[in-house]
Formats: C-alpha cells, sequence, structure tokens
C-alpha cells in the first residue's frame, strides 16, 4: 500500500558533501561553520545577531536566561503550541502563564495575552505556529514597555510579517531545524536579536559561561590557557557537521517555501467544497512558511469525529497528525497548575479538532491529488 509520510526531510548530494570538510578537517564542534551558518542565517532573516544552538528548546532557553529571567518573573505562553515553549520558562525557575488562541489563525490571542499582565510579566512568548507569524506589532503596541518579546519562531524559517522576517519581530527569536521543519540540520536551533549586548551575552551562556568560544582560544596567541567562567552557562552547541548542512539547506530555504505554497494552494482549492475542512489562514501582509498544512475539522459538520477521520486516512496510507496539543491540557501542567480542559477554550478546540495533512518537499503530484482523494472519498 502506498505511503505518503505526514513530514520528510528534504536532502541530497549537496547535503551529503557538505558533511565532509568538517570531518576530514577535524573541525566537528561549534567552529568556522557554525559561524559560517549563523552569518547566512542573520542575513536572510535580516537581523543583526544569529546564534546557533542544539535546538529551538534551548535557545528559548537561552533567550529568557539572556534577559534575566528566573524565580519570581511570570512569562505568557499561549496553549496551543508544542510543550518546549512552557517547558524553557519552567527551565529559568520562572513561572509560564498560559492564554489562549485564536481559533482562526491558531496564533495568540492578543486580548486574552493582555489579561494575564501583572506586575510580574517580564515576557511574552508568541508563537508563529505552523509558520504563519503571530501579530507581534500589535502584541508590542499593546504591552508595556518593560515587557520583552520572545518569538517562537520554530516553525517560522522564511516566513515574514509586513516584509519584515520572523526572529527581528520582537526582542529574540528562536527557531528550529527539527526534520518536521521546512529546513533541518537534524536537531538544531537559532537565536536571533538585533541587540548585541543580549547576543553577546547569550554566546557566552551557550558555553558553558566562557569568556571565548573554542575557536577564538585555539586561534588566539594562547590556545593552551583555558576560558575564564564568570556566568553560570550551558552547554548549547552546535556541531560544525550540523552547519554545514544548515548551510545548504538554508540556501534551498526559499525555494521550499515556495513549493510549499503552491501546493498549500492546490490544498485549498481542490478540498473547497467540504464544508466540515477549514483550511489554515494565508496571509496578505507576510509570507506563511507552511512548515505544516493544519486544517481544522468542524465538529458541529464532520460526518465523522476527528480522530476517526484520522484512523481512515491512515488505513489509505495517508499519514495526519493534530496540530499540536493544548498544554493546559497536559498531565504535567495540570498536576502543577491546576488546569482544567476548559480555561481556555480557544486551545482546547484546537487540540481537539486540528488535523494537519501531508505537505512537504519529497511529495509528488500525485501524492497531492491522492491526499485529496482520499479526504474527498471519506466527505462522500
Amino acid at each position: 500500500m502506498r505511503r505518503i509520510q505526514i513530514a520528510l526531510p528534504s536532502m541530497g548530494d549537496d547535503e551529503w558533501h557538505a558533511v565532509r570538510e568538517p570531518l576530514t578537517s577535524g573541525w566537528l564542534t561549534q567552529g568556522p561553520k557554525v559561524a559560517a551558518f549563523e552569518k547566512a542565517f542573520a542575513a536572510r532573516h535580516q537581523v543583526g545577531h544569529a546564534l546557533a544552538a542544539t535546538s529551538c528548546t534551548t535557545a528559548l532557553h537561552l533567550a529568557l536566561a539572556a534577559l534575566g529571567i528566573g524565580p519570581g518573573d511570570e512569562v505568557i505562553v499561549p496553549s496551543f503550541t508544542w510543550v518546549a515553549t512552557a517547558n524553557a520558562v519552567l527551565y529559568c525557575g520562572a513561572t509560564p502563564v498560559l492564554c489562549d488562541i485564536d481559533r482562526r489563525t491558531y496564533n495568540i490571542d492578543i486580548a486574552s495575552a493582555l489579561f494575564k499582565v501583572t506586575p510580574r510579566t517580564r515576557a511574552v512568548i508568541p508563537v508563529h505556529l505552523f509558520g504563519l507569524c503571530a501579530d507581534v506589532d500589535a502584541l508590542r503596541a499593546a504591552l508595556p514597555a518593560s515587557v520583552r518579546i520572545v518569538e517562537d519562531a520554530a516553525c517560522a524559517a522564511g516566513a515574514s510579517l509586513n516584509g519584515r522576517p520572523a526572529g527581528g519581530l520582537g526582542d529574540l527569536g528562536c527557531f528550529s531545524f527539527h526534520p518536521r521543519k521546512s529546513i533541518t540540520t537534524g536537531e538544531g536551533g537559532m537565536l536571533t536579536t538585533n541587540d548585541k549586548a543580549l547576543a553577546e551575552l547569550a554566546d557566552i551562556l551557550r558555553n558553558h559561561g566562557a569568556s571565548i568560544s573554542e575557536e577564538q582560544r585555539h586561534q588566539g596567541p594562547q590556545p593552551y590557557l583555558l576560558a575564564d567562567f564568570d556566568e553560570l552557562g550551558f552547554n548549547y552547541r552546535m556541531t560544525d557537521v550540523q552547519a554545514s548542512i544548515g548551510l545548504v539547506q538554508l540556501g534551498k530555504l526559499d525555494a521550499f517555501i515556495d513549493e510549499r505554497d503552491r501546493w498549500a494552494r492546490f490544498y485549498r482549492e481542490t478540498l473547497a467544497d467540504i464544508a466540515w475542512l477549514r483550511h489554515p489562514v494565508a496571509p496578505n501582509n507576510g509570507r506563511h512558511a507552511w512548515q505544516a498544512y493544519v486544517t481544522y475539522v468542524d465538529p458541529e459538520m464532520t460526518p465523522l469525529p476527528r480522530n476517526e477521520i484520522m484512523a481512515r486516512l491512515h488505513g489509505m496510507g495517508v499519514a495526519t497528525r493534530p496540530g499540536t496539543h493544548a498544554i493546559h491540557m497536559l498531565g504535567y501542567y495540570r498536576q502543577h497548575f491546576g488546569y482544567a480542559a476548559d480555561d481556555f477554550a480557544g486551545a482546547r478546540d484546537c487540540e481537539r479538532n486540528t488535523m494537519a495533512i501531508p505537505l512537504h518537499n519529497r511529495m509528488t503530484a500525485d501524492d497531492y491529488r491522492y491526499v485529496a482523494d482520499c479526504l474527498h472519498r471519506i466527505a462522500a
């Protein structure tokens, strides 16, 4: 039976050959390839600084740590997102304060976020979910000036809002290069900012708190002397092997997004006659990165529950997934914070009713037509 995966990384000979240089040079950890990847990523996203990390999760932790967020502080997080967004706040000893989301965009509900602001609020983390930029400009205009904005741009490499790329809309941005993202380094992440002081501190913190990097030390006049450590840091360094792959993938980013955008339009047009299937928002003031194509199965109109539709598609060889989870409905957050499912109705409904269908750069035209045909057979 044919199998169409929900996501597959698009790799080729270019990536294969790219890893040869660090493997043969012997420089495997953070070094010149990481520096080149950071420079290219910063240029593509029009920011002053980009710092590679081991994942978007560790980039988020670095961003919050660089802002000095810690015990007693609160950080507002939308409930409908991957759990790492809220977990990063807990890693700092701060309190994640959940808010609801807009069912139409899946992004942060600004009114709900503003309702959660207290004197202890230090930051808000809007999530550019599935590649659609949250309205950071409107959020910034509504928040107190003292509250910082950290973009969770895990899904949004290459996305933009009002002509400005993701990662430079707030004080800091954090990206993911997990294999389900449009470009990948296997695991990996990137922190971006236009604030030089924050970038310098984050650079120190990702390398155990060392005063200089290993590359700087080895290329300096006294490579035999260890760096000083004035900060308590972490080991969040990307390897040069990963960065070599990332450089090649970054060069393909815009072509990948263009292709995904064409097939997103195909889905919207071809599946428009299925009344119970709502399609994701396509912005008219920015660029969607289309990390995923996440539909919404209207529970009032659908002939079958969302999970039954997913089961039938699975039986036809079409992989699907819920969009993501509602953090407030996860066991850890229920147990430690006492949340109930109805506390955030938008996040609750999106967890129960969203359905991602396959959209990636390894699919053929026939694959897309088959997915559409399977949905029409269920709808018939």
